[in-house]
């Protein structure tokens, strides 16, 4: 379901600079984006020069970019700039806008100045903020210098997060759990606030559509590709064939809704009418990008599709139950759930067995501990009107061996971090990735009006100092 990010491309003079070394610039530029395949609406049909510097263009050129329906904008000032023209043209779209400009050469032998590139930021930058607009700011650099190169690949993964966030659909399978306070959500405020659309259906409809495919050639199909893969001999191939019944039907739903991910009632009424747990499909669906959160959490889905979005989607998320302290190890932390862990995602061959918890002991839930190593973990969450993002870094570390799926996480400082957590207005559930995604959401919470950022670890300091290159790890 994923597309490809589309940048619009607005480089900005003014008059009294060198045309000459602006338009230098300008392809120095585009050169750089075209070797990082970055999809980009420039301005070549606007003036010969392809550049935007009368203010009179802008609304022009919002046009042009939102006929071509961007989803960033990127206003580099290849000499001083002019603010007016880059400010009306970013109000109009209100999308995620990239501030920066080639660093300045020495001046000629003469002393004069061909850009002051740096001098027209500083205007920029106080006009946006007249305008009320917010921009992401990369420190004024060569377009070769590593510092551009990270700060607008994490733009680009932001703006990923941006576009996901303003067009969430998430499909809501069944009430929640009778004993999940936990996971109650307030639909209106997440619409009225966000945008954020929830697509309900029943556990019945589902079910039942899921029995159709019994004897189909998709569940063949299916069962072929996972035959050497997974060993399901616990389970039974045919309660094994019901939960691929769930998984081809639950795509099939979000594929024609749209859904950006799923929340599902996934005990006990579900074990009552067809006998399995949905466990190992929502390993499926998110393998394939499309997130499905336990327990009906629809905070839970939103903050997968988040995590993955801040990955470009390069890597899957999943959702992990914050369950136990490590035994010896005070800032370590068990991230486990019952069996839903990306199939992809496990260290060994994977055992599809029964459930070890509840009454039912239904077969369908996966058995594996996954791939370790830099991992982030993130909950979107709120409680009277006030809704946060909170996210920090963690690394896999050793540990005992559990049932379902899981993987052990290492903190600088658990205990500060779990005070957090349960001091609100977050549960026991966050969306986990194989990445470092802090200084994406740092940059995506500015463009997502009515969410406050809530760091963990590493804090703000530190992530606008790897941000200004001044430190390689975070």
């Amino acid at each position: 379901m994923y597309q490809k990010l589309k940048l619009g491309f607005a480089p900005t003079r003014r008059n009294v600079f060198s045309k000459k070394d602006a338009h230098e610039q300008r392809i120095l530029i585009e050169k750089k984006l075209k070797a990082w395949n970055v999809d980009y609406v420039g301005l070549d049909w606007l003036n010969e020069e392809g550049l935007i510097y009368d203010p009179k263009d802008s609304p022009a050129v919002a046009e042009h970019f939102k006929k071509a329906k961007v989803d960033a904008i990127f206003a580099p000032h290849v000499n001083f700039g002019t603010e007016e023209a880059v400010a009306k043209l970013s109000r109009e779209l209100d999308v995620p806008l990239l501030l920066w400009g080639p660093r300045d050469d020495a001046p000629l032998p003469d002393g004069s100045r061909t850009r002051d590139t740096q001098c027209g930021l500083f205007a920029t930058g106080k006009l946006l903020r007249r305008f009320g607009v917010p921009f992401t700011y990369i420190v004024n650099s060569s377009v070769d210098d590593p510092l551009f190169e990270r700060g607008f690949k994490n733009f680009l993964a932001a703006a990923s997060v941006v576009r996901a966030f303003r067009n969430m659909k998430i499909g809501v399978i069944s009430n929640r759990p009778r004993d999940f306070w936990t996971v109650i959500n307030n639909e209106g405020e997440l619409l009225e606030k966000f945008g954020i659309e929830l697509i309900p259906t029943t556990l019945i409809d589902i079910v039942e559509e899921a029995k159709k495919f019994l004897d189909s050639k998709e569940l063949d199909q299916e069962l072929a590709e996972l035959r050497d893969r997974v060993d399901y001999s616990s389970a039974g191939e045919e309660s094994f064939k019901k939960v691929l019944t769930l998984k081809i039907v639950m795509e099939r739903w979000a594929v024609e809704e749209r859904l950006s991910g799923i929340a599902i009632q996934c005990w006990n009424a579900l074990q009552k009418v067809y006998g399995v747990m949905p466990c190992f499909a929502h390993s499926l669906l998110s393998d394939n990008k499309i997130p499905v959160a336990c327990e009906t959490d629809v905070h839970g889905a939103i903050s997968m599709e988040l995590a993955q979005a801040a990955t470009m989607y390069r890597k899957p998320s999943f959702l992990a139950d914050l369950t136990i302290r490590h035994p010896t190890d005070d800032n370590a932390e068990l991230l486990w759930h019952c069996g839903p862990f990306p199939l992809s995602l496990a260290k060994e061959k994977p055992y599809i067995g029964k459930h070890f918890i509840l009454d039912s002991h239904s077969p369908g839930v996966s058995e594996w501990e996954i791939k370790g190593g830099k991992l982030s973990v993130l909950r979107f969450d709120g409680d009277f009107s006030n809704y946060k993002l909170f996210v920090s870094h963690a690394e896999s570390t050793d540990g005992p061996f559990n049932k379902g799926t899981y993987v052990w996480a290492k903190f600088r400082n658990w205990p500060k971090l779990e005070e957090k957590l349960v001091c609100g207005p977050y549960i026991h559930h966050v969306a986990s990735v194989h990445d470092r995604i802090m200084p994406v959401i740092y940059e995506a919470v500015k463009y997502m009006k009515g969410v406050e950022l809530d760091p963990g670890e590493p804090g703000i300091d530190e992530v606008q100092s790897w941000l200004r290159h001044e430190i390689d790890e975070i």
